[in-house]
Parts: C-alpha cells; structure tokens; sequence
C-alpha cells in the first residue's frame, strides 16, 4: 500500500525516501488500529487513507514550491489537526526543517498523535486545546477540512506573527470573497485542491 504512496506522490514530483515510507507505513498501522477502537477518522480503507489523507498532506509541499514558501526553520501550527492531518505527513517529508505543533482539542485524538510521535521517532509538540486558547505565535498555519471558512481565517489569523501565512485546505467550495487569495492545483489520484493562502499584516 505504501508503494501506491511512493508511485502517486512520485507523479506528483514528490519523492519520498525508503525512511519516509517506512514512516507512512508505521503511521498507517497505528492509524488502522487506533481506528477500531477510538473512530480518528471517518476514512477506513488503507487505499483510501493513502490518497485522502497522506497524499493530500503531501500536496502542500507542492503549494508552497509554487508561491517560493520556504518552511526551512519555521513554526508551523496545524489546527483542528486531527489524525494529524496535514502536519504529520508535512513533518515526515521536511523532517528537522520544520517545528510543528498539532493544535487538537478532542483528548483522544491527542494521544493517539503523542503515542504516534513515540512511534515514528519524530519530534512535534500537542497543543491539546482550543485554537482559540493557544497564545503561541507561528510563521505559517495551516488547516484542512475543520468548518467554516471565515470562522477558520479568523482563528488562523490570531495564531500567526506579523507577516506569518494563514493556508486553508479546501474542496471544490471557496467563498466569492476568498477567491482573489485561492490557488487551484490539479493533482494526479486526487480531486482538484484548492488552497486558501492569506497573509497576516
């Protein structure tokens, strides 16, 4: 299954090395057991949680490739994380580059993402609270698929430093008003993503 990873992310102009697939797969067992017992995420099939989930992280790479980001030395706060979803992957493919943080308010979806640190030997500090409590500040936020958009910039934007960049991850519906700050990108074995990127002055 992590093969499809490699291939999918490979025809992205992603390449992932041997240590970053072992990685992926050690995230995917502990995702699939976790899954039975505690409901992480509502996607359960392996192929599935390749493509919509690690993947799709993954996509970002490519977003901040094509708008000259460079994440080297930043802080970067995924909020309404989850699983994990897009940090740990982010963290699996840019290693030491980044100091993520995983800002999760639901108690077992945070130490299921402790344990998970443990398990793949990769540093990233839980915020296990409400995004609206974190007093930290970051160099880029980034967040996938947790609600309403405006609800989600205005959230975002208090979380970032001067300068820093707010990215929302979405779907096929941005707002009217969002559309001057969106970026579409086609990606092969996934629909097209639509990324939110909004600055903080």
């Amino acid at each position: 299954m992590i093969d499809l990873l490699y291939d999918l992310a490979k025809q992205n102009g992603i390449e992932l090395s041997q240590n970053q697939l072992e990685k992926f797969q050690t995230y995917l067992n502990m995702l699939l057991k976790w899954n039975k017992v505690y409901n992480l995420t509502s996607i359960r099939k392996k192929e599935e949680i390749v493509t919509k989930h690690f993947l799709d992280s993954l996509t970002l790479v490519k977003l901040f490739e094509s708008k000259a980001i460079d994440v080297s030395g930043k802080k970067i706060a995924d909020f309404g994380t989850g699983a994990g979803f897009p940090g740990v992957p982010l963290k699996i493919y840019y290693q030491d580059k980044i100091d993520l943080y995983l800002i999760e308010s639901v108690g077992k979806k945070c130490i299921f993402l402790e344990m998970l640190s443990k398990e793949l030997k990769i540093n990233y500090t839980v915020l296990c609270k409400r995004a609206e409590e974190v007093e930290e500040k970051f160099d880029i936020v980034v967040s996938r698929a947790t609600g309403e958009t405006f609800e989600v910039l205005k959230i975002g934007k208090n979380l970032l430093k001067e300068g820093g960049l707010l990215i929302i991850m979405k779907g096929k519906e941005v707002e009217e008003e969002l559309k001057p700050y969106t970026t579409s990108m086609k990606f092969k074995g996934l629909p097209e993503r639509k990324f939110v990127v909004v600055q903080k002055w």
